[in-house]
């Protein structure tokens, strides 16, 4: 071979070696070479705001922990990014991201068309059945033997526009969920509406408190038709919030939460938690119309562990 012949093949060589490079680092490297477009507030790293509210969200030891902490916690290392994370309580949650003080905020939040007009939602990481906290050995089947009774839930959450629909009932709201959790153990409340795995964490955390789950039957369509806000009697989508202008970063969120639909890792992380996967991992039929032509593409369907 000569000098010429050589030096033609090298040139070849290190083509063939550029296109197998440009083809490789794609697939192996693509989320963390895009993080610095991704809106953040600081450089590389996700500003999160949270409040105590296990088994959802703490901190411990320094360390994010709970069941939206994990998922979080995995999609933040598929970006290739760190977590700075902030404790507050539930509305100081919901305005850190509306004022853009965080990237994100996590923890149980209902997706809901008020909020998704000051802020943008995720796909959801799982979905939240209907469930009640109850210490007494009264039964509540469904909405109406809500009615007269006294009922409680922390402020801001979804359920306090619901429960001051119930005719004749007295509803309270409160600063956290473990206030909702004194009343109802003294008596001063019948019925807390919270998410169900904090109620599952409370009676193996507090099995003095003999605060139970219950599961009520979701009210009709004509009952929702009736009392509008009776929707979040049903099963609701949870989803993590962010700024309205953090688009690319919540597709980004979005997109890794439908991988972990699909790799198993939800299933994992929603068992280790408590709960059941065909309970929190699959969407109710309603829900992909009520985001539908609002936050999502009129064709857009909620993720599912289920084909």
């Amino acid at each position: 071979m000569n000098n010429a012949e050589t030096v033609k093949n090298v040139v070849k060589l290190g083509r063939i070696m550029t296109i197998a490079l440009s083809i490789a680092l794609p697939a192996t490297t693509p989320l963390a070479a895009s993080a610095a477009d991704l809106e953040l507030l600081k450089p590389n790293t996700l500003v999160v705001t949270v409040q105590p509210y296990m088994p959802y969200t703490a901190m411990k030891d320094g360390k994010l922990v709970g069941l939206d902490s994990d998922i979080l916690a995995a999609v933040a290392d598929k970006l290739g990014l760190k977590m700075e994370v902030n404790v507050t309580d539930f509305p100081g949650m919901l305005a850190s991201v509306q004022n853009q003080r965080a990237d994100i905020t996590i923890g149980g939040i209902a997706w809901s068309e008020a909020r998704q007009k000051v802020g943008l939602f995720t796909d959801p990481p799982y979905y939240s059945p209907p469930a009640m906290a109850v210490a007494s050995s009264e039964h509540f089947a469904d909405v109406e033997s809500l009615e007269g009774k006294n009922l409680g839930t922390v402020t801001g959450y979804v359920w306090a526009k619901s429960i001051a629909q119930v005719p004749k009932a007295s509803p309270h709201t409160f600063p956290n969920a473990e206030s909702v959790f004194q009343d109802l153990a003294s008596g001063r409340l019948d019925v807390g509406f919270l998410d169900p795995l904090l109620i599952t964490y409370q009676q193996q955390q507090r099995p003095d408190m003999k605060v139970r789950i219950e599961y009520m039957k979701p009210p009709t369509k004509e009952q929702v038709a009736s009392h509008p806000d009776y929707q979040y009697f049903q099963a609701y989508m949870t989803g993590f919030y962010l700024p309205k202008q953090s688009p690319k970063l919540a597709k980004a969120v979005s997109d890794q939460i439908d991988a972990m639909y699909k790799d198993g890792s939800l299933s994992k992380l929603i068992t280790k938690w408590g709960g059941d996967p065909k309970q929190f991992l699959v969407p109710s039929p309603e829900m992909a119309a009520q985001r539908r032509g609002v936050d999502r593409p009129a064709d857009w369907s909620p993720p599912s562990i289920e084909k």
